[in-house]
């Protein structure tokens, strides 16, 4: 499987040759700079939650691609509103079928609210089951016991979790995380966008490597095999 990384917590992945992308945030992103969001493909968009850090690009790709939207359905209704009809909403609950392969919406901590002050519902992490691998997209969330949850769902491969603290876990935490969720492949999002939220890169691989896990930060605009 392969991922791209677009800076903070904005990301693409390919599954069964469908272009999965996730909190569409390049345009007023100073980690994206350099990548242009009319390059972005997509079949689908996952939005983990309505802040303008993960959907300032969301209704001008939507619209571009025709990409199929899956969100809360606070934001499903927010997005029908501005003129977007290619939505699946959902919340937390069981698994759903798409082509791409089988998708949960589970519990992120979080807050949740759209640009323009509407009410964004439950923020979200997705648990996502393809035939070319499993892997937790946990979105904006601080460390929940929730997690514990996600292997009775799925043997992951790999996770995104948080690392920026402040707004959402720590290295730390993401470290715990890690254990409570099964997996010792991470990808580290929402990071060193923001002065508020820089991290000592070098220390969090260390906590990582010391727990024997992997923690990979590649570069905005870098594609890796995963």
């Amino acid at each position: 499987m392969q991922l791209t990384y677009y800076g903070h917590a904005s990301f693409s992945v390919v599954i069964n040759n469908k272009h999965i992308l996730f909190d569409p945030y390049i345009t007023g992103n100073p980690a994206a700079k350099g990548i242009n969001p009319d390059d972005l493909k997509a079949d689908y968009i996952l939005v983990t939650h309505g802040h303008g850090d993960h959907v300032s690009d969301l209704i001008a790709i939507a619209k571009r691609t025709g990409a199929k939207v899956i969100a809360g359905a606070e934001i499903a209704d927010w997005l029908n509103a501005k003129g977007i009809e290619n939505v699946h909403p959902l919340n937390q609950g069981g698994f759903v079928d798409f082509e791409f392969g089988e998708l949960r919406a589970v519990n992120a901590i979080h807050s949740s609210g759209l640009p323009d002050g509407t009410y964004g519902g439950n923020p979200l992490g997705f648990v996502i089951n393809t035939p070319e691998g499993n892997f937790y997209a946990a979105g904006d969330t601080a460390l929940t016991m929730d997690m514990q949850l996600i292997p009775y769902w799925s043997t992951l491969d790999f996770a995104l979790l948080p690392i920026g603290s402040n707004y959402t876990m720590s290295a730390a935490d993401a470290v715990i995380a890690a254990d409570f969720i099964k997996c010792n492949k991470i990808v580290g999002i929402h990071y060193n966008t923001f002065d508020i939220i820089k991290i000592d890169a070098a220390a969090a691989k260390a906590l990582f490597e010391k727990a024997g896990k992997t923690l990979l930060l590649p570069e905005a605009g870098t594609t890796i095999d995963i």
